[in-house]
């Protein structure tokens, strides 16, 4: 079962907050223009192996379904470089990672497989997640928290 990370609901109170560590943080930038020369050339089943379903589903119902996808790679690499330093992390699959909404519309993050198991390893209680794109670049930025 995917094990689904984010930031607290928005309703969560913010008084007397619990201390919390980053123990892992990374970055990811990706050219719009890459992704696009890629679906034009390799067509949009290239993208079947790095994208779930659903992931998928989202940038080919956007109008700009490069941006999307770059901002999806770009968030999964982000979160990938986050967990690395084991031989769990070398084992994460692109689709061990899955980029999802929140229902107030933020960047979300849901584990599965290799991933989950180095999240545990970690101790990784929420991966906050940070996405911005234009029509040139997508760049994400993960932090992984701990108890």
């Amino acid at each position: 079962m995917p094990l689904r990370y984010g930031s607290p609901p928005a309703s969560a109170s913010r008084t007397r907050a619990p201390a919390v560590s980053a123990i892992g943080v990374g970055v990811d930038l990706v050219e719009v223009a890459r992704v696009s020369a890629i679906l034009q050339d390799k067509g949009a089943r290239v993208f079947e192996r790095l994208l779930t379903p659903a992931e998928r589903a989202y940038c080919e119902s956007r109008p700009d379904v490069a941006t999307h996808v770059a901002v999806r790679l770009a968030a999964k690499e982000a979160v990938y470089k986050a967990l690395q330093g084991s031989e769990a992390a070398r084992g994460i699959g692109w689709r061990d990672i899955e980029v999802t909404r929140a229902p107030d519309g933020r960047p979300d993050v849901s584990l599965s497989g290799s991933a989950t198991q180095r999240a545990r390893e970690l101790g990784v209680r929420r991966v906050l997640l940070s996405l911005s794109h234009t029509h040139l670049a997508a760049i994400a930025v993960a932090v992984l928290e701990s108890d």
